[in-house]
C-alpha cells in the first residue's frame, strides 16, 4: 500500500509538472497574444520615448520694435534668419510675440512691461528707446539689442567688453562711419556751405550722430542747420523749413525721421538738395549716400547672439558688444539724377564693392 501511494504521489506530480509546463506555454501564448498589448505598450513607450527623442524644445521670445521703416524691419527679419539656420524656427518651435510701438513712448513703455511680465526665454529689442524701456522694466529675462547707436551713451551697459547682467547687443554704427560720410560731403560737393538735418533730440542715438556730424562738418568749414521734429508728422514741415537755408540734407539713425524717409525723399527730389543718410535701406528706397552695411546681416549677428543664449547657455553679461566692421560706401545713381547729382568717377571710386554697393538706375 504505501509502494503503491507513494508511486500514485510520483505520478501525480509529474502530471503537476507537466501541466505547470503546459501552463507556461499557454501563458506564453498569452504573451504571444498579448504581447499585441505588450507590443502595443512597448510601442508607446517606445513612442513616447521617441518622442522624448524627436521632440524639440520649444522656445519663447518677445520682440520690441520702436517703429516700422526699413532697416528696423531688415534687422528683425535677419535675427529671426539666425535662428531659423540653428534649427529655432517660427511655427515649429520658436514662438515670437512681436510688439511694434509706432514711434509712440506711450507703447513703447506699455511693450517694455507687457514683455517682463511675460515667461520668455529671451528679449530682443530693435532700437536705443525700446532697449532703454526694457532694461529698465526686465533685469532677470536674457536680454539683446540691435540697432543701438550708444550703449554706454543709453546707459544700456556699462562696460562694451564684458556688459555685466542679463543685456548684451549690437550697436548699429561705428563713428568712422559719419566722419567718412562727412567728409565726402565735403571733398565732393564743394558747393555745400550748410548741411540741414531733420531730427527728434528725444532720441539719444540721433543726437550722437548729429553731434558727431556736425563736428566733422565743422572741420571742413561747413555748418550743420538743425530743424526739431517730436512726431513723424512733422517731419515734413521741418524739411520745408530748412529748403533756401541750406546745400543738402543728412538724416541720422532716427527712428522717428527715417520712418517719414519718403517724404524727405520727395522734397529732397524737388528741391534738388543732395540727401544723405545713415543706413543702407534709406538708399535704396531713395536717399543719393551713406557708409554703411546691410541691417539683415546686422540682425543675423545679434541672432546668432542669441543663439548661444538659447542652446548654449551662454550669458549675455560675458558677451561683448559688436559693431559693424564691414564699412562701405553705397550710392544710389538713380537717386543721383533725381536730385540732379554728377556721379564723377571720383565718388565711384570710394566705392569698394561696386557690384553691390553701386545701385544702379
Amino acid at each position: 500500500m504505501k509502494k503503491f501511494t507513494w508511486l500514485a504521489l510520483v505520478l501525480t506530480a509529474v502530471l503537476v509538472i507537466a501541466g505547470c509546463g503546459a501552463g507556461k506555454g499557454n501563458t506564453g501564448s498569452g504573451d504571444a497574444a498579448g504581447n499585441g498589448n505588450a507590443s502595443g505598450n512597448t510601442d508607446t513607450e517606445s513612442g513616447a520615448g521617441n518622442s522624448g527623442n524627436t521632440e524639440q524644445k520649444q522656445y519663447k521670445i518677445g520682440i520690441s520694435q520702436i517703429a516700422e521703416h526699413p532697416s528696423l524691419d531688415a534687422t528683425r527679419e535677419g535675427f529671426l534668419a539666425a535662428l531659423k539656420d540653428a534649427g529655432i524656427e517660427e511655427g515649429k518651435n520658436l514662438k515670437v510675440d512681436f510688439n511694434n510701438a509706432q514711434g509712440d513712448p506711450t507703447n513703447n513703455l506699455s511693450i517694455a512691461q507687457k514683455l517682463a511680465d511675460a515667461d520668455n526665454d529671451l528679449i530682443l529689442a530693435i532700437a536705443t528707446p525700446s532697449a532703454m524701456a526694457v532694461a529698465e522694466q526686465e533685469q532677470e529675462t536674457p536680454t539683446l539689442f540691435a540697432a543701438v547707436t550708444d550703449p554706454l551713451g543709453a546707459k544700456l551697459v556699462t562696460n562694451l567688453d564684458k556688459p555685466g547682467a542679463n543685456i548684451s547687443g549690437a550697436s548699429d554704427t561705428n563713428p568712422e562711419a559719419i566722419v567718412r560720410l562727412m567728409d565726402f560731403i565735403a571733398a565732393n560737393f564743394p558747393k555745400v556751405k550748410s548741411v540741414g538735418l531733420v531730427i527728434n533730440e528725444g532720441e539719444p542715438n540721433a543726437v550722437v550722430m548729429a553731434d558727431k556730424a556736425e563736428e566733422a562738418l565743422k572741420a571742413n568749414g561747413i555748418e550743420l542747420v538743425r530743424a526739431a521734429v517730436t512726431n513723424t508728422s512733422e517731419v515734413q514741415q521741418a524739411a520745408e523749413s530748412l529748403v533756401g537755408r541750406v546745400d543738402a540734407l543728412y538724416i541720422t539713425l532716427d527712428n522717428m525721421v527715417v520712418s517719414a524717409i519718403d517724404t524727405l525723399i520727395e522734397i529732397a527730389n524737388e528741391e534738388k538738395l543732395p540727401l544723405f543718410s545713415s543706413d543702407r535701406d534709406t538708399v535704396e528706397q531713395g536717399a543719393f549716400a551713406t557708409v554703411g552695411f546691410k541691417y539683415y546681416d546686422h540682425g543675423y549677428q545679434v541672432g546668432q547672439m542669441a543663439v548661444e543664449i538659447l542652446k548654449n547657455g551662454a550669458n549675455p553679461g560675458d558677451m561683448k558688444i559688436t559693431f559693424p566692421d564691414k564699412l562701405d560706401f553705397i550710392l544710389n545713381l538713380k537717386a543721383a539724377q533725381a536730385m540732379g547729382i554728377e556721379v564723377t568717377d571720383a565718388m565711384k571710386k570710394e566705392v569698394v564693392d561696386q557690384e553691390q554697393n553701386l545701385i544702379q538706375p
